[in-house]
C-alpha cells in the first residue's frame, strides 16, 4: 500500500521556472498598480485649498527671485511677462551671477525704467558654497517680501495669474507650494522624452507630497515663506553640491503640515527644453547625482517605483521568450493578460492625471511612454548606480 503522504506528493504540481517567472511578473505588476491606484490617482481629483486676504487686509507681498548666468536673451523675454502679472504687491529680483554677455548693462538700464524690477550683481565665487546657491542666498537676504517665488530665466508663465495662483495656496499652516514646470512642446524625440520624464517626475513628487512625503520641488516654480530659509540655515547641509537648491532644500524643510501642491494650470511655469542630447544628459546627471543625497526612505520609495517598472518589463519579456521556446500557450496568454491589464490601467490612470495637469503629453502616447520610461530607468539608473555621483560644480 502506498502511504497517503506519497500519494499527496505524487499528485502535487512541481513549481517550474516558468511558474516562477509568472509569479515574479505578478509581484512587480502588483507594486506598479499599487502606486498607480493608491498614490498617483489621487491627483485626478485633487484641487487643494486656496486662501484669500481677510477683509480689510492685503494679500502678502511676493518676491520673484531669478538667478541668471549669461541669460540676456531670456531675460529680455521673461521680465516684461512678469511685469504684467495680475497681483497687487510683488517685486522681481534678478541676481546676476557673473554674467559676461551684456546682462549687467541690460539690467541696469531696465531697472531705471521699471518700478518692479531690481537687480543685484554677484562678482565672485566662493569655496564654501556653489555659485547658484550663493546667488539664491543673496536673493533671499535682499528680498523685500515675506513670500519667495523662485523661477529661472528660461521659463515663461502661462498667463497673468501665475503669482496669484501660487500665492493663493499659502495660508493656515501651508508655507511651501510645489509648482509644476512643464517644458514647451517642440519637434523631435529628445523633446518628447524630456516631456515624458518631466511628467513622470511631477506625478511622483506631487503625489508623495499629498501624503506628507514631499521630497523635492523644482526651482523653476517653487514658493515658500522667506523666513523658512533662514530658520533652516539655508543650504548649510549641502552648500557644496551642485543643484539641490530645490529638491534637497525641500527634503530639509518640508513637513506634512507646511507643504502643498498647485496643480492649477494657471500656476504652470513653462520651460525651454534642452536642444541636444549631450546637454540633456549633463542636466540629468546633475539631477540624479543630487538624488543620491535624499533621505533613505525617499530613495527606497523612488527606487521601488523605478525598479518595479524595469522588472515588470524584464519579466514580461522573459516570459514571452520562455513561452515561445517551450511552446507554452498558457504562459504566453497569462503574460499577455497580466501585462495588458497593467498597460490599460496605466493608460487610463496616467491619462486622467495628464489631463488634470494640463495635457502636456498626448493621451495616445501613454503606452509608448511606458516603454520609454523602462529604457530611461534602465539606462540612467544603471549609470547612476555604477558611475554617477553628486557633482560639486555649476556651469
Amino acid at each position: 500500500m502506498v502511504p497517503a503522504a506519497c500519494i499527496f506528493v505524487s499528485k502535487s504540481k512541481t513549481v517550474t521556472p516558468p511558474d516562477l517567472l509568472l509569479l515574479a511578473l505578478l509581484l512587480f505588476t502588483g507594486i506598479q498598480l499599487f502606486f498607480l491606484i493608491f498614490i498617483f490617482s489621487r491627483l485626478i481629483f485633487f484641487k487643494g485649498k486656496t486662501y484669500e486676504a481677510a477683509a480689510g487686509s492685503e494679500l502678502p507681498g511676493v518676491s520673484v527671485i531669478i538667478c541668471a548666468w549669461n541669460e540676456l536673451e531670456n531675460l529680455k523675454e521673461l521680465l516684461p511677462l512678469l511685469e504684467e502679472q495680475d497681483y497687487p504687491t510683488y517685486e522681481i529680483l534678478v541676481i546676476d551671477d557673473r554674467s559676461t554677455d551684456g546682462t549687467e548693462e541690460f539690467l541696469r538700464d531696465y531697472c531705471v525704467r521699471s518700478a518692479k524690477v531690481r537687480t543685484i550683481r554677484v562678482n565672485e565665487e566662493y569655496d564654501h558654497i556653489t555659485p547658484k546657491k550663493y546667488a539664491v542666498t543673496i536673493g533671499q537676504k535682499h528680498a523685500r517680501y515675506a513670500l519667495s517665488l523662485m523661477t529661472d530665466a528660461d521659463c515663461r508663465p502661462t498667463g497673468l495669474n501665475w503669482i496669484s495662483s501660487m500665492a493663493s495656496r499659502v495660508g493656515g499652516r501651508k508655507e511651501i507650494v510645489l509648482g509644476f514646470s512643464p517644458y514647451f512642446k517642440e519637434k523631435g524625440l529628445l523633446n518628447w522624452l524630456i516631456r515624458c520624464e518631466t511628467f513622470n517626475t511631477v506625478v511622483q513628487y506631487f503625489s508623495f507630497a499629498l501624503y506628507g512625503l514631499a521630497y523635492m520641488g523644482v526651482g523653476r516654480n517653487l514658493l515658500y515663506r522667506r523666513q523658512l530659509f533662514f530658520d533652516h540655515r539655508g543650504f548649510y547641509g549641502h552648500s557644496k553640491i551642485m543643484g539641490g537648491d530645490d529638491d534637497l532644500f525641500i527634503n530639509q524643510i518640508a513637513t506634512f503640515r507646511n507643504t502643498t501642491i498647485n496643480p492649477d494650470p494657471a500656476s504652470f511655469m513653462y520651460s525651454i527644453p534642452k536642444k541636444t542630447w549631450s546637454d540633456w544628459f549633463r542636466q540629468k546627471r546633475r539631477h540624479l547625482g543630487v538624488g543620491t543625497l535624499y533621505k533613505p526612505h525617499f530613495k527606497y520609495l523612488l527606487g521601488l517605483i523605478a525598479g518595479s517598472h524595469v522588472f515588470t518589463w524584464l519579466m514580461a519579456l522573459a516570459n514571452v521568450v520562455v513561452a515561445l521556446i517551450l511552446k507554452d500557450m498558457y504562459l504566453l496568454c497569462a503574460t499577455g493578460v497580466i501585462f495588458g491589464a497593467r498597460w490599460l490601467l496605466q493608460w487610463l490612470g496616467l491619462g486622467l492625471v495628464n489631463r488634470r495637469l494640463g495635457s502636456t503629453l498626448g493621451w495616445y502616447t501613454m503606452p509608448l511612454m511606458d516603454f520609454t520610461m523602462f529604457l530611461y530607468y534602465l539606462i540612467m539608473g544603471g549609470y547612476n548606480m555604477f558611475v554617477g555621483k553628486a557633482v560639486t560644480r555649476w556651469r
